[in-house]
C-alpha cells in the first residue's frame, strides 16, 4: 500500500512540476520578453501569401503558417518537453528515495540500538519488511550474549583458581618453614628422622614450585600472543622424544605408551608449539589413567591431513565436562590436589595452537576409554 501511494505521489509531483514549467514559460513570453517570442515565431514559421478572391479583382496578402517548419518545431519542442519531464521525474525520485533511505537507515539504526541494549524481543520492534534484518540481529545478539557469558565464566573460574592457588601456596610454605625450623633447632636429630623431615620439606618445596609455575602460566596466557614459526617437522621423532621424556612419570604410575606411527611421517608446523600440545595431552592421559594401563598414540596419514589419537583408560568424562574441557581455566577435578592440580590452561592452549595450524582438536569419552583427536594439515 505504501509503495503504491509513493508511486502516485511521485506522479502527481511530476505532473505539477510540468504544469508549473509551462506556466512559467508562458509568463516569460507574455510579460518579460514582451512579444519577442511572437516576432521570432512570425519571422521563422509564418509565410506571406497573395490571395485573389474569385470575382473581386483584388489581391490580398495573408500570413500563413509554414507547416513544414512548424511541424519540425513542434516535434523538437515535444522532445524537449518529454526529456525535461523524464529528467524531473528522475531527479525528484532520486531526491525522494535518498531522503527515504536516510530515514529508513536512521530508523533501522535506532531499532538495532534499542534491540541490542534492551532485553526485549527483536521481532516486536522490527516491521515486517525488515524480517531478514531481524533474523540476523537475533543471531548476532545471541552470539554476543553467548560470548559475554563465556567471558564471565572464564573470569569467574580464573578468580576462583587464583584464590585456590593463593590458599594452596600457604600450606606447603608453612610446612617447609616448619620442618626446616625443626632441623635448625635440633642439630643432633637422628639421621633417620632428619632424612624424613628433609624429604617432606623437599616434597612441599616441589609442590610450592608447581603452584608458582601455575601462576606464571596464567600470566603468560593473558599477556602473550602465540606466534607460529613453521618448518618441516619429523612427527615420528617428536613423539618418540616426548615418550622418552615421560618415562620416569610412566614408570612411577605403572603405565606404558604404545606408539603406532609411520617413521617417515612429517608435517609442516611449529615443532615447539606442537610439542607443547602433545606434552599436555600425554600429561593428561597419564594423570587421569588407571595405574598399569597402556596409553595409545595412533597416527594416521590421510590425503591432505594427519590424524593423531591419544587414548587412555580411566574414569569416563561426562558429556557436560566434554563441552567445556577446552575452555580456559576449566579443570576436570574440582578439588585441587597435589597430583592433578593445574591451572586449567593446558587444553585451552592446545586448542589455540592447533587452530592456528589450521587443524582441529576434540575429545570423546565412553566406557572408561578417553580419546583426544587432533587433525593437522600436511
Amino acid at each position: 500500500m505504501k509503495r503504491e501511494f509513493s508511486f502516485y505521489g511521485k506522479l502527481a509531483v511530476s505532473i505539477g512540476a510540468g504544469i508549473f514549467f509551462c506556466l512559467f514559460l508562458y509568463y516569460l513570453a507574455d510579460n518579460i520578453w514582451n512579444g519577442a517570442v511572437l516576432d521570432w515565431f512570425d519571422k521563422n514559421y509564418m509565410i506571406s501569401k497573395t490571395v485573389n478572391p474569385e470575382g473581386s479583382g483584388l489581391e490580398r496578402i495573408t500570413r500563413m503558417p509554414n507547416w513544414i517548419k512548424l511541424k519540425n518545431l513542434l516535434l523538437r519542442t515535444l522532445s524537449i518537453m518529454v526529456s525535461l519531464w523524464i529528467a524531473s521525474v528522475y531527479f525528484i525520485s532520486r531526491l525522494y528515495s535518498s531522503r527515504s533511505e536516510r530515514n529508513a537507515l536512521r530508523k533501522a539504526g535506532e531499532i538495532i540500538h534499542s534491540c541490542m541494549t534492551q532485553d526485549r524481543d527483536v521481532s516486536d520492534r522490527f516491521p515486517e519488511e525488515y524480517a531478514g534484518i531481524s533474523a540476523q540481529i537475533v543471531q548476532i545478539k545471541s552470539k554476543m550474549l553467548r560470548h559475554e557469558q563465556i567471558l564471565k565464566e572464564e573470569a569467574a573460574r580464573k578468580n576462583d583458581l587464583i584464590t585456590y592457588l593463593a590458599h594452596d601456596l600457604k600450606t606447603p610454605l608453612t610446612s617447609v618453614i616448619g620442618y626446616l625450623s625443626l632441623l635448625d633447632e635440633a642439630p643432633d636429630m637422628p639421621a633417620k628422622q632428619k632424612a624424613r623431615y628433609t624429604h617432606i620439606a623437599l616434597d612441599k618445596a616441589n609442590r610450592l614450585e608447581k603452584l608458582i609455575n601455575e601462576f606464571f602460566e596464567i600470566t603468560r596466557y593473558n599477556l602473550q600472543q602465540i606466534v607460529l614459526e613453521k618448518e618441516r617437522v619429523d612427527l615420528y621423532y617428536l613423539l618418540v622424544q616426548l615418550t622418552d621424556e615421560f618415562y620416569p612419570v610412566l614408570s612411577a604410575h605403572g603405565n606404558t605408551i604404545e606408539l603406532s606411527a609411520d617413521e617417515k611421517c612429517t608435517l609442516y608446523g611449529d615443532p615447539e608449539k606442537l610439542a607443547r600440545v602433545f606434552n599436555n595431552l600425554l600429561k593428561n592421559a597419564i594423570h587421569y589413567s588407571y595405574p598399569g594401563t597402556p596409553i595409545d598414540i595412533l597416527v594416521e596419514e590421510e590425503t591432505d591431513q594427519i590424524i593423531l589419537l591419544f587414548r587412555n583408560r580411566g574414569k569416563t568424562i561426562s558429556r557436560q565436562q566434554l563441552t567445556s574441557i577446552f575452555d580456559k581455566f576449566f579443570r576436570l577435578d574440582d578439588a585441587r590436589n597435589s597430583h592433578t592440580g593445574g591451572a586449567g590452561l593446558g587444553l585451552a592452549i592446545a586448542r589455540e595452537i592447533i587452530t592456528l595450524h589450521g587443524g582441529t582438536i576434540s575429545a570423546d569419552s565412553e566406557k572408561e576409554l578417553t580419546t583426544f583427536r587432533v587433525s593437522l594439515p600436511l
